[in-house]
């Protein structure tokens, strides 16, 4: 009788401590620079580049968006100049 209390309560502990670790996942949280309700495209002046790749545009109603863009992008490109911007695949939420 010993041994089928040991047995039972070693399933029963094993359960517990595998549901514990269950509950202890959390779900993925969406990267930092991503940010919800970012436009699908902005047309607009570029306002400010860096070489790194930080474009600002403003666009037509005024309001100022950041963009990562490539690094021949942003060689090609000065504050300034008209651009019609859509966001890619691989940065979209």
């Amino acid at each position: 009788m010993n041994r089928w209390l040991l047995l039972s309560a070693g399933f029963i502990s094993a359960a517990l401590l595998s549901a514990g670790l269950a509950f202890g996942q959390t779900a993925q949280q969406p990267k930092a620079d991503c940010k919800k309700g970012a436009p699908e495209q902005v047309t607009g002046q570029v306002v400010d580049i860096t070489k790194d790749g930080k474009m600002t545009v403003r666009d037509d109603k005024g309001q100022t968006h950041q963009f990562q863009v490539s690094k021949e992008m942003a060689k090609d490109m000065k504050p300034g100049d008209k651009i019609d911007a859509k966001l890619s695949e691989g940065q979209k939420c």
